[in-house]
């Protein structure tokens, strides 16, 4: 399968289809082909600890051979996010001021997008940082909303961004030929705006780059699923990130019998050709219901042999 042989692969899809039993069982794969893979969860329900049966957190853990786990807690990252940008202004804010901006960024915690951004940030660092040491990341999402604006935050703030140096060299123009005689003054905010440009821009870079970057959208066969993850590759796309690859999870399996599982089965089949109709420029992975939760290593290698199929 095409999709897993990229170094970075971003797992999403609504909540409750199965994401992270997917992105495991992608993770299981690469590492079982002696990739050195390192599985990362930016959902904040954080279920790769009940999958591979330890505690993972904040910290890569190693979970398996040639794999390691690592599940990101967006109010953590916040808090790191806020204590830079008050390391960032050291020095620059007028020391009277100080109390009063680590105020207003202390109430900035709790705006909308601040932890969007503090997890994007951190997103970043992963993908800058450990591609060295690792050949495959693979990110566990956050429900369908959340991945969307995830991961078009580098188009968004590299143009905010792009609007701050402007204005911020322009404001150094006029105090450059109002008070320093033409003498170019040293602006340490501008350096610091300069330097998130770059690491936005080779962000967006990877991200965009198709020969690196796969993404994957887990759904079941049902109507809101397939509605949600017909809206988020539309939505996607317009950012040209194209979703090439979908897992079509819970299919009840042929030897599932009686009345009520028959009725449901036909029921089903009409929402398969619902995929197929409105799905036909990606792949299609299917993978069956099975009969438990996957909470052993060799349910989640049961479930990873489903994806040298399609």
């Amino acid at each position: 399968m095409q999709v897993l042989e990229k170094k970075i692969i971003f797992v999403g899809g609504k909540g409750g289809v199965g994401k992270s039993t997917s992105a495991a069982a992608i993770a299981w794969k690469a590492a079982d082909e002696g990739h050195n893979t390192l599985l990362i969860s930016t959902d904040p329900a954080h279920n790769l600890g009940d999958i591979f049966n330890q505690s993972i957190g904040g910290r890569i853990t190693r979970v398996a051979d040639n794999l390691s786990a690592l599940e990101i807690d967006p109010e953590i990252e916040t808090e790191n996010y806020i204590k830079g940008v008050k390391e960032n202004i050291k020095g620059v804010v007028h020391s009277g001021m100080v109390e009063e901006v680590h105020r207003q960024l202390d109430t900035a915690k709790a705006s909308p997008g601040a932890d969007e951004a503090a997890l994007f940030d951190k997103l970043i660092s992963i993908i800058l940082e450990e591609s060295e040491r690792y050949d495959r990341l693979i990110f566990d999402t956050a429900p369908t909303g959340h991945t969307i604006r995830l991961l078009s935050l580098p188009e968004l703030m590299g143009v905010w961004i792009e609007g701050m140096l402007q204005k911020r060299q322009k404001t150094n123009e006029n105090y450059t030929q109002l008070l320093n005689d033409g003498e170019p003054i040293e602006d340490p905010i501008y350096e610091v705006l300069k330097k998130r440009q770059e690491r936005f821009s080779k962000a967006r870079e990877v991200l965009l780059d198709g020969g690196i970057t796969g993404f994957i959208f887990v759904m079941n066969p049902e109507r809101l699923p397939i509605l949600e993850t017909k809206k988020a590759i539309e939505l996607l796309d317009k950012y040209h990130l194209h979703v090439k690859t979908l897992i079509i999870n819970k299919i009840l399996p042929a030897e599932a019998d009686g009345e009520f599982l028959g009725q449901r089965k036909e029921h089903e089949q009409q929402y398969l050709k619902m995929i197929n109709s409105n799905f036909t420029g990606q792949q299609l992975i299917k993978v069956p219901l099975f009969s438990s939760d996957i909470t052993s290593k060799g349910l989640l290698k049961q479930f990873s042999d489903y994806f040298t199929e399609g």
